[in-house]
């Protein structure tokens, strides 16, 4: 899917899905952002909740709040009318209850034009999925490690290594595409597992840090760009670096504005 291409839906997942071709999502908080994304033809743009701790500086996804995930969104949304986007429903704007759940998400979709949302959890949250999915909320499942649940699972680390989880995991999976779920994020799983769940399924799933089975992959924008240098973790590759670009532009200007070389006559009016 280049550019100039329609705008994707969610049945466009399926279908990449059917005909073995890699769906290519990331992360974006911002409408400058957003823009570049569209332009360089990424499938799916995850408004995330990790930008409470990229944008906002937090440890945790865990005090993002729906109106933050509206905000950014729509933002988003501004910047990139091709891409499909997805939004994260944060920590309790859909756990509490079914009816809150169809609330809150329905609010995601009226207020920044998105064409779906993405929550975590296997079998437990199946009825929220299919009620939301039966309103016409089309929603993405994530299994793994699902940050909101940081505190359980005992940090960010690997799931599914041992055969009672693993096996539970692929039931959670199966629960989520019974539930009408359009695909389902893995994260942190070895990488057979991946592979196992992903040939399972007649829906699409989407790796990170899940190896190279998965229909499609994603990673944080602000990761792969370079512009987060302190976290390193095994599957991330870095595409960019531009941390050390920023705080070099950054230093030539504050160079030519000390040295007075900046504004010159070109950058002044009569």
């Amino acid at each position: 899917m280049n550019a100039d291409a329609r705008p994707v839906t969610v049945l466009d997942l399926a279908a990449m899905k059917a005909a073995g071709r890699r769906i290519v999502m990331l992360t974006c908080y911002d409408a400058a952002f957003a823009r570049l994304l569209d332009q360089a033809g990424v499938d799916v743009l995850l408004v995330g909740d990790s930008l409470n701790q990229v944008i906002a500086g937090e440890e945790t996804t865990l005090s993002a709040t729906l109106d933050q995930m509206i905000y950014h969104a729509a933002a988003v949304r501004r910047g990139a009318p091709r891409s499909l986007m997805l939004v994260d429903l944060p920590f309790l704007s859909y756990q509490v209850s079914v009816p809150e759940a169809i609330r809150n998400a329905g609010r995601v979709l009226q207020e920044t034009g998105a064409q779906g949302v993405k929550l975590e959890g296997g079998a437990p949250m199946a009825e929220t999925v299919r009620a939301l999915v039966d309103r016409g909320i089309p929603v993405m499942g994530h299994l793994g490690l699902t940050p909101q649940s940081v505190h359980a699972l005992g940090g960010y680390r690997v799931q599914g290594r041992e055969e009672s989880a693993a096996d539970r995991l692929v039931t959670d999976a199966y629960a989520l595409q019974d539930a009408g779920a359009c695909g389902i994020v893995l994260e942190l799983l070895p990488a057979a597992l991946a592979r196992r769940v992903s040939s399972s399924l007649a829906i699409p799933t989407i790796g990170i840090g899940a190896g190279p089975g998965c229909d499609g992959q994603v990673l944080v924008l602000h990761d792969m760009l370079g512009l987060n240098e302190t976290f390193n973790p095994k599957f991330l590759k870095r595409y960019g670096a531009l941390g050390e670009a920023v705080r070099e532009a950054i230093r030539t200007y504050a160079s030519e504005v000390r040295g007075g070389s900046y504004p010159g006559p070109e950058h002044s009016f009569e």
